[in-house]
């Protein structure tokens, strides 16, 4: 939770980064995703979370990544967060 705040901190004072640490934040949410993948009401709160936190090229790289892996058991969920994005 700590680094989340802190990634979220930084996030709004520099929006660009270097190529390099542009998928740090995005595979920590990966690994949290599916850590709570086996609860719907968890997986959405998280996803949201992660969608608030990550610039557009992130979310879109999440986007196609959450349908691969989850887009049988949660599409509904997916359907909904990435109706926005």
């Amino acid at each position: 939770m700590f680094l989340l705040k802190l990634y979220f901190f930084i996030l709004t004072f520099v929006r660009a980064r270097p190529q390099n640490a542009l998928f740090t934040m995005l595979n920590y949410v990966k690994t949290v995703l599916t850590k709570v993948s086996f609860d719907a009401r968890l997986f959405e709160k998280e996803l949201r979370k992660a969608i608030k936190v990550l610039i557009a090229d992130e979310v879109q790289e999440l986007k196609r990544w959450c349908y691969t892996m989850f887009g049988k058991e949660h599409e509904s969920i997916l359907n909904r967060c990435f109706v926005i994005s």
